[in-house]
């Protein structure tokens, strides 16, 4: 799992499962000190991964690319 912070919000690598298998590469979002729960956005969404390693993986690689997050928890490329 990789993380980046920005000011208020902060990213993490994800995975989020496939109905009826695999899983897509995702990016979760939550406020810096807050009390909900992650937002998790899926990236490369064409493609699916046959283990969660991988998918975490594409999605490090994706975080790298990141340049923020919104109010509301969504990506900022």
């Amino acid at each position: 799992m990789a993380r980046k912070a920005f000011e208020t919000f902060e990213a993490v690598s994800a995975v989020v499962p496939k109905e009826g298998g695999g899983y897509y590469a995702a990016i979760a979002t939550k406020a810096i000190g807050g009390s909900g729960a992650p937002r998790f956005n899926k990236v490369l969404e064409e493609q699916v991964f046959e283990t969660a390693t991988r998918a975490d993986e594409a999605a490090a690689v994706q975080l790298t690319h990141l340049q923020g997050v919104d109010d509301e928890g969504g990506l900022v490329w």
